[in-house]
């Protein structure tokens, strides 16, 4: 493999893959703690919409809803989405499904003694949550996390199918280029495990700090 090779197509590549898995995955956060929250909420209607959208959403294809954001959305709403948005959309709604269940069961983890001394000093339910609930709930939502954002990372080679640029679709470029498969696709299978150690070793990290903040001394 040239060094114009890499240099235009497997760097590129690698950027725009990191660029969909930082996206996907804000947008996947957001999703997860929302519904996840929802989840737990005192209204039956809430937890029914929120348990559908989970439902729906980890029962169906992201490479399906993937096609249909980018193939269906347009006739019907008229405007067109740019495949990368498209794919970060994907991506993001499917995988913040997985999360919203992750949030649900480390919040319903929590004491329900320690609800009840939020109640007795005389908490809202938001101060309850932010200030009791989610400190002891987010350490442990952090393995299963990380777990599902490595997941994440290997998903982003879904969108090669759309034309975007990720490393996928540079090393399928490369191999037509180049009629080599060992070479490229070695160095793109090297290029996921780098940046899913990298997740994994952050992501610890992040737990060890999230367990010192709250007392919690990791072994």
């Amino acid at each position: 493999m040239t060094a114009g090779l890499w240099q235009n197509w497997v760097l590129p590549g690698i950027w725009t893959t990191l660029v969909l898995l930082v996206c996907s995955a804000a947008l996947g956060a957001l999703v997860a703690f929302t519904v996840g929250l929802a989840r737990t909420h005192r209204s039956l209607f809430v937890r029914f919409l929120a348990g559908a959208y989970t439902e729906i959403l980890r029962g169906t294809s992201a490479l399906v809803l993937m096609f249909w954001l980018f193939f269906v959305v347009p006739p019907l709403l008229g405007w067109q989405l740019v495949p990368m948005w498209a794919a970060v959309l994907a991506l993001g709604l499917s995988y913040g499904a997985y999360g919203a269940e992750i949030v649900r069961g480390a919040v319903n983890a929590v004491a329900p003694a320690q609800r009840e001394a939020g109640v007795a000093l005389s908490f809202t339910p938001g101060q309850r949550m932010r200030l009791i609930v989610l400190p002891q709930a987010v350490p442990e939502m952090i393995p299963s996390f990380c777990n599902l954002l490595v997941e994440l990372l290997k998903g982003t080679a879904l969108v090669s199918l759309l034309g975007v640029g990720d490393v996928s679709f540079a090393a399928y470029l490369v191999r037509l280029a180049t009629q080599e498969s060992a070479q490229i696709y070695s160095v793109v299978l090297v290029v996921y495990f780098v940046i899913a150690f990298a997740i994994t070793r952050s992501m610890k990290a992040l737990e060890r700090k999230t367990k010192a903040n709250i007392g919690v001394v990791g072994a």
